[in-house]
């Protein structure tokens, strides 16, 4: 089979496992695509990111609720109950860091740094860095939280400064962009002036 052929039927796999709803599979036939070293497609690249969103976005909602299950245990004093759901939210928060670094180890590895990466692509990679890193953020404690808050706001920088020279203000990539950056602001750093401000100035550039 050439080169050619197995990353179409790695794609076509992606599509087919999204189809049945079996996301880590999708994962596996992306990350196939990615491994090759070469300008992912815009197709490729949605089925990428649709692949770890799902992967990833079960397990989010699976730790907002067992933390809320945690927190109303602790209000009631039952103590055994809350070791119990603790040790349920730390291994959904190791599974959560797999994932987290998996998709940040193939961005590094196999797509940021290749040169012939269109300027979308580039935009793209580092806006999912900094997703990723933000999600991260979000269950990390003390120094870990800081340090994936740190590379989350380094990625959206990064991602910015390319996005405001190369893609025109209505690009979908762009306010896509500026909308996740802005979620950082106000979630992570608890800054809603500036989430509000960059979220502003993304729509009034864009108008």
């Amino acid at each position: 089979m050439s080169f050619t052929d197995k990353r179409a039927e790695n794609v076509y796999l992606a599509k087919l496992a999204e189809q049945a709803e079996r996301y880590d599979e999708m994962v596996d036939a992306m990350k196939k695509v990615a491994a090759e070293k070469q300008e992912l497609s815009v197709e490729e690249r949605n089925l990428l990111s649709v692949a770890y969103k799902n992967v990833i976005g079960a397990r989010r909602a699976s730790w907002r609720i067992v933390s809320s299950i945690e927190h109303k245990e602790e209000s009631k004093g039952n103590a055994d109950n809350a070791a119990k759901v603790k040790e349920y939210r730390v291994k959904i928060e190791n599974e959560l860091t797999d994932i987290c670094n998996d998709i940040l180890k193939v961005l590094d590895t196999d797509l940021i740094g290749n040169d012939n990466n269109s300027a979308e692509c580039k935009v793209f990679y580092y806006k999912m860095k900094g997703d990723y890193h933000r999600y991260l953020a979000e269950f990390l404690q003390s120094e870990g939280r800081s340090q994936a808050a740190d590379a989350s706001l380094q990625s959206y920088k990064d991602a910015t400064e390319i996005s405001n020279k190369e893609l025109p203000s209505t690009h979908p990539i762009r306010l896509g962009l500026a909308l996740n950056f802005s979620v950082f602001y106000y979630e992570i750093l608890n800054s809603p002036d500036s989430a509000c401000h960059l979220a502003k100035t993304a729509f009034d550039d864009a108008i």
